[in-house]
């Protein structure tokens, strides 16, 4: 029924406790229906008390940053220094680390308030009236106007999620500085294998040219023999077929020299032509002694480990923002101008405008989008804590490796030389004793085949031992550590306590 004009007129009010109970209420809802679930923790990975494969050393030999210089090889020293000023990987890393601190740099400008500025000027011409019925004629105004304003936004970022996303911006900024270490490693560990395999390969070729030399003068000595009477024909092809498969050798030997050489264009950034190095000899090149320390100190000395940990820091990180998504976002705008019709007057008390405001955005229903980002996140996450176990492990493993190839090959080495004195020395004896005439060409050629195949496997198993040795420094780090990576903007003090993850601590 219709009221009176006071009561149809009266102001609606609502009473401010009930409006901020219902309030209150809705947001407990939303935010409650938002909830992610409570964090878990991170098991620390299996690790071991000492070396399976070597005795506990009484202080350990760490590499040193520039391992490769204690071979004694000057020519290798020129080829690593060359890769790592022109290795196109190195320089891959390199960029990748600009990529990684400018995204932290856009990252950490969400912390921070924008401010921009505006200016306008405009000029009018107005009508106001007309001057004459005959003439038409009309009158004219220009109106002029000038505004300077500034305006300024700012997110509260009360529950993290900008921080949490500077954090992963800047574990990855860390990541790029292990990840760059690690493919430095990688190069220059591949240029020193390989220049090990080409003076493996020149080593083989100078034994295989020893031993057509020996079998030459041993034909010579067989067809004086045929000459005389007291050999055969057999005889003299026989060691003519040793002769042609000594010499037939070479070229596929020579081959895989230069094949060795050539690869080391790649590695170091320079086209084949510029690979003027030539080998020599494996024999003159020193052996550095190695020890690990406890398996624990090798977590920190490969960057391949610290990588797979900063990953595992961005993910928490970006588990934590996704989290944060949930939550009301308030941003905060005020803006400050002048504006008047004049720029004598512009700067006058009355042409001054300001405003401030606040807003506050509460996502509701989007379709499952934050919580398939926040699924996806831990599932991020739960795919680099196995990357992390993996590298833990494949750390030991790479050691393990090394010391146990390195221990078998220095003494397969030793016997292998044993065994070579041992065939030269009967390989000499035949040769005597052919020329006495006391032995057939059978004794000889046996005794030469076994000579050759000797100094062969002699070569390869040193070669085996450099590599091994190589392996070892690998495995150590090459001489990295923690404390040589410099710090993506922040202190390294910062860098310690809010990004790497300490095993054991909360994962999300």
């Amino acid at each position: 029924m219709p009221g009176n004009d006071a009561t149809r007129h009266r102001p609606v009010r609502l009473d401010t406790r009930r409006g901020l109970a219902v309030g209150g209420f809705l947001l407990a809802f939303l935010l409650g229906g938002c909830d992610p679930g409570p964090p878990g923790t991170i098991p620390p990975p299996e690790q071991q008390a000492d070396w399976r494969s070597a005795p506990a050393a009484p202080a350990p030999i760490w590499p040193r940053e520039d391992w490769w210089r204690g071979f004694k090889s000057p020519e290798l020293d020129g080829l690593i220094g060359t890769a790592r000023v022109n290795s196109p990987d190195i320089a891959a890393a390199i960029a990748r680390i600009r990529q990684a601190d400018a995204q932290l740099r856009i990252a950490g400008a969400a912390l921070l308030p924008s401010l921009g500025g505006t200016g306008n000027a405009s000029w009018q011409q107005v009508a106001t009236g007309s001057l004459g019925r005959s003439y038409g004629a009309r009158a004219y105004t220009d109106l002029h106007s000038y505004s300077l304003g500034l305006n300024a936004a700012y997110e509260a970022d009360f529950w993290g999620r900008n921080a949490a996303t500077q954090q992963a911006a800047l574990a990855t900024a860390l990541f790029s500085r292990f990840d760059r270490q690690t493919v430095a490693l990688g190069v220059l560990t591949s240029v020193a294998g390989s220049w090990f395999n080409a003076l493996a390969f020149s080593d083989r070729l100078a034994a295989a040219r020893d031993n057509l030399k020996d079998a030459e003068q041993t034909l010579a000595v067989i067809r004086g023999r045929l000459d005389a009477g007291t050999a055969s024909m057999l005889d003299v092809s026989q060691q003519e077929a040793l002769v042609a498969g000594e010499r037939a050798n070479l070229p596929n030997l020579a081959n895989q020299m230069e094949q060795a050489l050539l690869g080391l264009s790649t590695l170091v950034g320079q086209p084949p032509a510029a690979i003027t190095a030539r080998p020599g000899t494996l024999a003159t090149l020193s052996l550095p002694e190695l020890a690990p320390g406890l398996p624990s100190e090798l977590l920190t000395r490969r960057p391949d480990v610290a990588s797979a940990e900063a990953q595992l820091a961005s993910a928490h990180a970006s588990v934590a923002a996704a989290r944060a998504a949930f939550f009301p976002s308030i941003q905060l705008t005020a803006s400050g101008s002048f504006q008047s019709a004049a720029l004598a007057t512009m700067f006058g008390p009355g042409a001054m405008l300001a405003s401030l405001a606040g807003g506050l955005t509460q996502p509701i229903f989007d379709g499952g989008t934050l919580r398939g980002q926040l699924e996806q996140a831990k599932g991020r996450q739960e795919e680099l804590l196995a990357d992390y176990r993996k590298s833990v492990l494949q750390a030991f493993t790479d050691v393990e490796s090394a010391l146990t190839a390195y221990r078998f090959t220095t003494e397969q080495e030793g016997l292998q030389a044993l065994a070579v004195t041992t065939a030269r020395r009967s390989a000499d004896i035949a040769r005597a004793q052919l020329a006495a005439g006391t032995v057939d060409v059978t004794t000889v050629l046996t005794a030469q085949t076994t000579l050759y195949n000797a100094q062969d496997t002699l070569v390869q198993v040193r070669v085996s031992r450099f590599q091994a040795l190589l392996s070892l420094y690998k495995a150590m780090g090459g001489g990295w550590t923690r404390a040589d990576v410099d710090a993506p903007g922040l202190a390294p003090g910062r860098i310690q306590g809010g990004v790497a993850l300490p095993i054991g601590s909360n994962l999300e």
